[in-house]
């Protein structure tokens, strides 16, 4: 089955581009760097950026450009190059995709739902309780006790599985590449326009003093240098099968190098301009309410379906600004859905050699019916136990698995050697220290903090039962199947001995 491919060489950054950025660049972006030293967190942001994402992403455009295969084919021929089996990692990376999906549509479904509600502010002057009771209707619930469904929220979900199924069914030039040249630069504008308008709002600029402040004495915090590097790995989608997949699709001649560097700054520049508006915001509302900015700070979900229309009530021409904001939430929502899905179903086509149409219609069918678990009352706790263990420990587990095989067991001076050939400028040796020392040594530091503290702490209020079952539990079946679909498949030849 022949290969697709990308159609322009902005057709795949934009599409990277849209994995990359999600609802988390709006919100989570901007609490990293207010409570880790504010301006003065850029520094180790900065250095995370240039010493683990953008090294970390022309490996992955380097693999999936050089083998046109996604994750579990892959790992299975490096693995068969050194005598180990590999594609267990593959599958693992897919399975934690396809996690990811089915809650991720959920947040997606809010949001379309809030963009409905903003047009007449129907969320009236009690944002937090209409979200969580009148909304969500959450209760005494908890994530292995859901309650009731939510009919409201699983149209909006529907419909977001709606759009993500066109883009995935119609391909990568007719769908995805499509989609993301229309749903990049409306996301760009509308937050570029905010940021015009919120900048005009008296005590903006004192909103951006605390975000942009700096404390340096937090430079000696090892917890701040540990948060700059798990922002940058949880925001680029690398790791679990996203970026191998679209590098795949990669003409012969691409410029790996050059499009790894744009597809990271883009990225990273976005969070800054995330952080501009919402910190502008937030400043505005702190002085409309004779608060200290302190006080009107919420962070994740509240800051989007709480505080941002708690601050839509206060500005002026809310119906105009209010759908703005939301629009550029369910434009980034959907951007990284749809790339979380095609890693899901492009790692099928390779793997039963099926038809897009089909793949597509059984990943994204099997996902909306999982999907609907979240349509309930105990839907948002249940999200949350979930995305804690699959972001905290399983994506950091992927990440750095992946990178003592890529840059211990493998010759990963093979992969400079393609990606530079292909590049109108050279990688150096600084590329294979960050691979091999830097990012493997923050990583595993980060891990073993998550898994002490997950391990002793627990997470959360939730009852032991439910994290053992859906949290580690989950993680191991998604182990388990992985190794099981590894053990059953048959051996791939591997071309030549060049990674001996």
């Amino acid at each position: 089955m022949k290969r697709e491919q990308w159609n322009s060489r902005v057709g795949f950054i934009l599409a990277a581009v849209g994995s990359a950025i999600g609802l988390g660049n709006i919100w989570r972006f901007p609490y990293m760097a207010y409570d880790n030293g504010g301006g003065a967190f850029f520094i180790p942001y900065l250095f995370a950026m240039l010493t683990a994402g953008i090294p970390f992403m022309i490996m992955e455009f380097s693999l999936g450009h050089k083998f046109r295969q996604t994750s579990p084919q892959i790992f299975a021929k490096l693995g068969n190059s050194i005598g180990i089996k590999l594609e267990w990692l593959g599958w693992f990376q897919v399975f934690i995709a396809a996690v990811i999906a089915v809650y991720y549509v959920a947040i997606i479904g809010w949001t379309i739902s809030y963009l409905g509600f903003s047009f007449s502010q129907s969320w009236g002057d009690n944002p937090n309780q209409f979200f969580f009771q009148d909304y969500l209707k959450l209760g005494n619930n908890s994530p292995s006790s859901l309650g009731d469904f939510q009919a409201g929220i699983a149209i909006s979900m529907t419909l977001a599985w709606t759009m993500t199924s066109i883009a995935i069914l119609s391909g990568v030039k007719s769908g995805i590449e499509r989609a993301s040249k229309i749903m990049m630069p409306l996301l760009f504008i509308m937050v570029l326009v905010l940021i015009v308008r919120v900048l005009m709002l008296p005590g903006a600029l004192s909103g951006l003093n605390y975000l942009f402040e700096p404390d340096f004495s937090r430079l000696l915090d090892t917890s701040v240098w540990s948060a700059a590097y798990g922002q940058i790995f949880f925001t680029l989608s690398v790791g679990f099968a996203i970026m191998l997949a679209y590098s795949s699709y990669l003409p012969s001649k691409a410029d790996i190098n050059n499009n790894a560097f744009m597809t990271v700054l883009i990225n990273c520049g976005f969070s800054i301009l995330a952080g501009i508006l919402v910190f502008g915001v937030l400043g505005y509302m702190a002085e409309q309410q004779m608060k200290p900015l302190t006080e009107v700070v919420s962070s994740g979900i509240g800051l989007a379906f709480v505080t941002i229309p708690t601050a839509i009530n206060l500005m002026p021409a809310p119906y105009i600004l209010g759908p703005l904001f939301f629009t550029a939430l369910v434009i980034a929502g959907l951007s990284s859905h749809i790339s979380i899905i095609e890693a899901v179903t492009s790692a099928v086509i390779d793997k039963l050699n099926i038809s897009r149409k089909m793949a597509g219609a059984i990943v994204c069918g099997t996902g909306y019916l999982v999907s609907m678990a979240f349509a309930t009352n105990g839907g948002l706790l249940l999200l949350d136990l979930v995305d804690y263990f699959i972001n905290n420990i399983a994506l950091l587990l992927s990440c750095l698995i992946e990178l003592l095989v890529i840059a211990w067991l493998l010759k990963i001076a093979i992969l400079r050697q393609h990606a530079n050939q292909r590049s109108e400028f050279k990688i150096g040796a600084w590329w294979e220290i960050c691979l091999r020392f830097i990012s493997p040594t923050i990583l595993c530091a980060i891990l073993l903090k998550n898994l002490y503290t997950t391990l002793v702490e627990g997470y959360g209020d939730y009852p032991i039962a439910d994290q053992l079952f859906l949290g580690w539990g989950l993680i191991g079946t998604m182990l388990f199947f992985a190794i099981l679909i590894n053990a059953v498949g048959k051996k791939d030849s591997f071309p030549t001995d060049e990674y001996k």
